[in-house]
């Protein structure tokens, strides 16, 4: 449990630190610290991916290498399974956590729906760096309806 408390104080001093839009940059300053916290999360899914037994890097069907994010990489990253995958069958999938960890500390109200996404960049980065890994090149996105749940949305981009 000190690890988890340690890794969410970690994410919010990254997030806080990485997320200091230029004033003078209008929303570009934005998008900017966005990309950084995707990229620091796409090299943590990448080191993650390395570290995978052999066996889970011979992961060649789309569908197989979603279901190890939403059980294995998840449970190692939170401790916990996602809660639902969906897919249309054409290289698109939604991924579901009801009670995300790293969004539990933030309230319920809708101010706080705005400051979302800053904390959800670095674990979308992070699962486009593991499915790198494996083999699949994707975009990863994220949506927060209502506080802690939120979606993220994996389309998988054909060769």
């Amino acid at each position: 449990m000190a690890d988890a408390a340690l890794f969410e104080f970690l994410h919010t001093e990254m997030v806080a630190e990485l997320w200091a839009p230029d004033p003078d940059a209008g929303s570009g300053g934005k998008k900017k610290s966005l990309s950084v916290l995707e990229g620091v999360g796409f090299r943590v899914g990448q080191a993650l991916g390395e570290r995978l037994p052999r066996e889970t890097l011979a992961v060649r069907e789309e569908l197989d290498a979603l279901k190890f994010l939403c059980k294995d990489l998840w449970a190692a990253m939170f401790q916990k399974h996602m809660d639902g995958l969906r897919t249309n069958h054409q290289g698109t999938y939604v991924l579901q956590d009801n009670s995300f960890p790293l969004l539990l500390t933030m309230g319920s109200g809708s101010q706080y729906l705005e400051e979302a996404p800053k904390f959800l960049a670095f674990t979308c980065g992070l699962l486009c760096g593991a499915l790198h890994t494996l083999g699949f090149q994707s975009l990863v996105t994220a949506s927060v309806t209502a506080l802690p749940a939120c979606k993220f949305q994996v389309v998988i981009q054909k060769s």
